[in-house]
């Protein structure tokens, strides 16, 4: 669920509503088999039928912009199923294979309410993780979080509610009770964040990749020749010695962190910081060779065992990388990896 798409289309569907135009939003509820879009993904659908955002990949979206025309003319709501049968695969379902249920309603007073998508966005904006609870069968909304019960909106909180903390932990959008009548739940969490130490060339290929997928890229260096804009175009540059860096950027669960400069002035007190945290990945450039040593430095500094053996080296998972574009692929796909299939091998 891409972070930085979801902001793009909410904030599209915003434009559209202070431009006076009709707006629609379809979220995907439920997915079964193979359905190329988890619950959670949005599409915005204006009055004129151009739309953001994608519920099935390609699949069924005309289908839904006719649907969202229909909710527009009507003032109502609808939650559509499509699936596939072999003759219809091509024509409104899902070429490969799945099926999704869909809930289209307006944006504004019959639906979600403007007031709502602008408190989802400014929580977004400012890195708070919230969901949004939507009642299936009377059509409220409540934006709320792990803290707070009613950030916005006129749902009452009900039983639910004991679920926030946990769909915000896993990321996981989910109906609670029954599928017709219940209550879905849709967590909006900051992006996760990808704390790059040394901004060296590896880094260059890194950084922009990671943003790309909708993370948020962070590279740390206290050489201003080596963290520059010049180098590092749109991307966050913190420019001090790493302890000090993670010291401030205090990594979290939603926070990775990549060791890249083979440099043990810059790695070794990185590590540390990292390993303090509960960030959820932790990587290492260097040989196994490399990292031997480095283990045992890491062991007299006092970092426990356990630690240790959390650090993700060499880093990226082995798929022959060479140049340093390769290798940035390898790594991300070993923080995906680690990310959504935290028990894989």
């Amino acid at each position: 669920m891409s972070e930085t798409g979801t902001d793009a289309i909410l904030r599209q569907a915003r434009a559209w509503r202070e431009a006076g135009a009709p707006v629609a939003l379809a979220t995907v509820l439920d997915t079964w088999g193979s359905a190329p879009r988890r619950p959670g993904a949005h599409m915005a659908v204006a009055g004129d039928g151009a739309f953001v955002g994608s519920v099935s990949g390609g699949c069924v979206e005309v289908a839904v912009v006719d649907e969202a025309r229909g909710v527009l003319d009507e003032g109502r709501r609808r939650i559509v199923e499509y699936g596939v049968a072999d003759e219809e695969a091509w024509a409104v379902g899902l070429a490969c294979g799945g099926r999704i249920r869909v809930l289209v309603e307006p944006v504004g007073p019959d639906g979600l309410d403007d007031d709502v998508l602008a408190a989802l966005l400014t929580a977004r904006a400012a890195g708070r993780a919230v969901a949004l609870a939507t009642d299936l069968e009377g059509g409220g909304h409540l934006l709320t979080s792990a803290q707070d019960p009613v950030l916005a909106g006129s749902l009452r909180p009900g039983p639910w509610r004991d679920a926030v903390a946990d769909v915000l932990r896993l990321d996981e959008a989910r109906v609670m009770g029954e599928a017709e009548s219940g209550v879905f739940l849709r967590p909006h969490n900051p992006p996760v964040r990808v704390v790059i130490v040394g901004a060296v060339h590896l880094a260059q290929a890194l950084a922009p990749l990671v943003a790309s997928v909708g993370y948020r890229p962070v590279v740390v260096d206290p050489r201003d020749a080596f963290a520059s804009e010049e180098r590092f175009p749109g991307t966050s540059l913190v420019r001090r010695w790493p302890e000090e860096a993670l010291d401030e950027l205090a990594p979290d669960a939603r926070t990775a962190v990549v060791v890249v400069t083979h440099d043990p002035k810059f790695d070794d007190p990185a590590l540390v910081r990292a390993l303090a945290s509960p960030a959820f990945y932790v990587g290492a450039l260097g040989s196994r060779r490399t990292h031997a040593r480095r283990l045992g430095r890491l062991g007299d500094a006092g970092v426990s065992d356990a630690d240790l053996g959390r650090i993700h080296a060499p880093v990226g998972l082995d798929i022959g990388a060479r140049s340093p574009q390769e290798i940035a692929v390898a790594i991300l796909a070993e923080i995906v990896r680690t990310l959504r299939r935290p028990h894989a091998g």
